[in-house]
């Protein structure tokens, strides 16, 4: 179980001080959300308090519109309506945008550390194969998105605050339980074992092992890798998010070993894209 509901506030906290801080034309620059500009991916933020205390807290829960067949139909939809809600918000000025974000935010909070954790959750994750998930897994889902947005605003206004250790580590930890679903069609004997390093301030690393039920992910192997991945922490979310393209974080990436192996890695897309 991955521990995310206490960061909530505290992710927050961070965004609020970060938008204020913002000038006329900060709200303006591009993002690595490409189509996306500063004051676009805030936008998105409030759309997801706005729809999860909706749903949490009044149990309002709006039928997609259109039949969903599979996940590329599940994609293209959550795509419109995030499109829909962002051309909208443009009528919304920044200063009015923090201000909801800042009170939607504290709402958000309060309903998320209510939940119970082992309880299905409302949504599966499905970018990690899943078709029912815990609360715990959905909620350190949610923590991703809100995470790496913040972080694609931060980005674009060259303003550091939350690639640190405490906030970092349970987004990659997060992002990384999709590989056994990513490695899911690569065929290697039992045992076969992936090593992956995340780079920040020290290495975080993690292990994919074959085993007999598929591909299973740990904090420890007693098995020799047969492949390593080693991704700096920018790197490893800009690819995870769709950011980067797997064959730029490969110019970054330090692979050893089975280097066909390792680099199935580089495929792990965690958001649903």
């Amino acid at each position: 179980m991955i521990h995310t509901v206490h960061l909530f506030p505290e992710l927050d906290q961070h965004l609020i001080a970060l938008l204020k801080s913002l000038t006329p034309e900060d709200w303006e620059k591009p993002t690595v959300a490409r189509l996306w500009k500063v004051r676009d991916v805030a936008a998105h933020l409030l759309d997801g308090n706005i729809r999860a205390i909706s749903m949490y807290r009044d149990g309002h829960f709006v039928a997609p519109d259109r039949e969903i067949n599979g996940y590329d139909d599940l994609v293209t939809y959550l795509n419109l309506l995030n499109a829909d809600w962002v051309k909208a918000a443009g009528r919304i000025s920044p200063a009015l945008l923090t201000e909801l974000l800042e009170i939607t935010g504290k709402w958000y909070s309060a309903i998320i550390a209510q939940q119970d954790l082992a309880a299905d959750a409302i949504f599966p994750v499905s970018w990690a194969g899943e078709t029912v998930s815990e609360n715990w897994f959905h909620i350190a889902r949610e923590y991703t998105e809100k995470w790496h947005h913040q972080q694609q605003i931060r980005d674009a206004v060259g303003k550091p605050g939350i690639m640190t250790p405490r906030l970092f580590r349970p987004l990659i930890e997060t992002f990384l339980r999709g590989l056994p679903h990513t490695y899911r069609n690569t065929r290697a004997p039992e045992g076969t074992t992936v090593r992956i390093g995340i780079r920040l301030e020290e290495t975080f690393e993690w292990f994919v092992v074959k085993t007999e039920e598929g591909w299973k992910i740990g904090e420890t192997s007693e098995n020799a890798p047969d492949a390593s991945v080693i991704l700096d922490a920018d790197t490893a979310w800009k690819l995870f998010t769709k950011a980067m393209k797997p064959d730029e974080a490969l110019s970054k990436a330090q692979l050893t070993g089975n280097k066909e192996l390792g680099g199935i890695t580089l495929n792990l897309i965690a958001v649903m894209a």
